[in-house]
């Protein structure tokens, strides 16, 4: 007989705590993992979080292990969920090395752009020697928040995530995996077209630096997609957006532009950006940050950003729009975002062709 799967989650802020939760009360064996202990004490004393999931699965995951030792959160995990900010990947993968082992499938909840790709680099230079399966999903599959130190809320769970493995041929493996706990989860080809169906990367970092003067002067108090998407702020989102799939189509992979998007997930429609979005009504009374100090920018810019400009320079696409954004975003934050970001050198695929990188995403083999 099969022993049962064992599942650890990296991670104890909104979603890592009520994927962790939700997943124990499915009577799965989950082990919870927080870089900082003070953050999953109370966790580890009560042996389990308060999960309130209206509609769903609710009441007290109780967990197997709490643990803040990256040694223990990894030993003998089958699926390791990944749910922390993209910015923190690289150092998730650097403490990872040591302890991965063969076939394990590490599983990224988002990868942003390119997530996996850097994991997978980050795992070669810290000399990782087994051979894991590295995952990301296009987006985080719930909509969730931390409510205590040792509670969560689930307030909705995503009918279809795509999601694609390190090589592309563990897709099935991946699927498999996942599907004992998730079954939403679907094929996303490769790991390129994930991360270049990354709706955030167009519609946050735009949206909030467009509106820099208004979230510093009330502190947020409006409707970031509403109120913040005027008719001038959706013809530069059209822009991004257009920029973005032109990235990918230089790379063989046809993305969904930003319309597309709003009527597959919301079944919002419009002749342009700016009517979709007003169109979409969960995006009402959606209030903007209180601060520019946020992951729309700190993270989206350049985990999300920086990489599809440097993709589009690297195979000669145009990507004037995505460039003023990250450089204004570099002058508000007083950083190089560059340097900080996913840039082709830091992902090792600086002097990959298309088809070299094509290879890679597809067989895991780089010549």
């Amino acid at each position: 007989m099969n022993e049962p799967m064992k599942y650890t989650v990296i991670g104890a802020g909104n979603g890592g705590k009520a994927m962790a939760a939700h997943m124990a009360l499915m009577g799965k064996e989950v082990t919870l993992y927080n870089r900082t202990y003070a953050n999953i004490e109370v966790i580890a004393e009560r042996g389990g979080i308060d999960l309130d999931n209206p509609g769903g699965l609710d009441g007290f995951g109780r967990l197997t292990k709490v643990t803040d030792n990256m040694e223990v959160a990894l030993d003998g995990a089958d699926l390791i969920m990944v749910v922390v900010p993209s910015s923190a990947h690289h150092d998730i993968a650097q403490a990872m090395a040591p302890y991965l082992q063969d076939d394990q499938i590490v599983l990224l909840h988002p990868g942003r752009t390119c997530g996996a790709i850097e994991f997978d680099q980050t795992l070669r230079q810290s000399g990782c020697t087994a051979k894991p399966i590295i995952a990301e999903a296009e987006t985080f599959i719930f909509a969730s928040r931390s409510e205590g130190p040792s509670q969560a809320r689930i307030f909705r769970i995503k009918e279809s995530v795509p999601l694609a493995a390190l090589p592309a041929t563990a897709n099935q493996k991946v699927l498999e995996a996942v599907h004992t706990v998730y079954p939403q989860y679907i094929s996303g080809g490769n790991v390129l077209k994930t991360g270049l169906n990354n709706m955030g990367a167009v519609f946050h970092p735009t949206i909030a630096l467009l509106n820099a003067g208004w979230i510093e002067t009330t502190h947020g108090d409006f409707q970031f997609y509403i109120d913040g998407v005027s008719p001038s702020v959706a013809r530069l989102l059209e822009a991004v957006d257009r920029e973005r799939c032109t990235v990918a189509s230089s790379l063989g992979i046809r993305a969904r532009t930003g319309l597309e998007w709003l009527a597959m997930a919301y079944d919002a429609r419009g002749t342009d950006l700016f009517e979709a979005i007003h169109n979409q009504t969960g995006y009402y009374g959606i209030k903007a940050p209180a601060t520019l100090q946020h992951r729309y920018i700190f993270e989206e810019v350049p985990m999300s950003l920086v990489p599809i400009a440097a993709l589009g320079q690297r195979y000669g696409v145009s990507v004037r729009a995505i460039d003023a954004i990250i450089r204004l975003a570099c002058i508000v934050h007083n950083t190089d975002y560059w340097r900080k970001g996913r840039t082709l050198d830091r992902l090792g695929i600086a002097d990959l062709s298309v088809e070299e990188l094509t290879k890679y995403v597809e067989t895991g083999e780089r010549d």
